[in-house]
């Protein structure tokens, strides 16, 4: 419909084209009509599906309508090496904190967390097959060996595949 308002030979086509065009769309969605700047939002669409092209005299200004249609700045990916990819930046940070924390409660604390969190991103992401050597192995890597599990005295919590699925998002609106 707009490719053919802006084919109209004479202003008044265009401009009357363009009226039952918005008339339309306002018929469309009449849920929005309470809006304050309702008409102005269907102006500024018509002047952004029309590409600005569109010569006829609006009843509002659309001259912000190019603001809305411009596409933001690209976001910087946050650059650094993570060595251990499957493990996260986060995971990589946290083995640096545990080879500056001295012996004691707390870092028994985070190892056992951090331990138990490779061994759930291992099952997650190698399908399933994660062993405790694997994990052991890993965190004593990972912490220039200051870090040694003992796996015959170590346990590590129970990871069900359950906690492994992602949850799945309902975008179906409540009523």
């Amino acid at each position: 419909m707009i490719d053919h308002a802006i084919t109209l030979p004479t202003k008044e086509e265009r401009q009357q084209c363009a009226e039952t065009i918005v008339a339309v769309m306002d018929n469309m969605n009449p849920q929005n009509r309470d809006n304050a700047d309702y008409m102005q939002k269907l102006w500024d669409h018509l002047a952004i599906m029309a590409g600005f092209r569109l010569d006829i005299d609006y009843p509002c200004d659309v001259s912000q309508a190019a603001q809305i249609a411009r596409r933001p700045e690209p976001m910087d990916y946050p650059a650094g090496d993570t060595p251990v990819r499957h493990y996260g930046r986060i995971m990589s940070s946290l083995f640096g904190r545990l080879k500056e924390m001295q012996p004691g409660e707390e870092r028994d604390e985070l190892t056992r967390l951090v331990a138990n969190q490779m061994k759930r991103s291992l099952m997650q992401w190698s399908h399933g097959s994660a062993d405790n050597e694997k994990v052991a192995s890993d965190l004593a890597r990972y912490t220039d060996g200051k870090i040694q599990l003992d796996l015959s005295t170590f346990k590590f919590s129970k990871i069900s595949e359950r906690d492994l699925v992602q949850p799945q998002q309902n975008n179906k609106k409540r009523r």
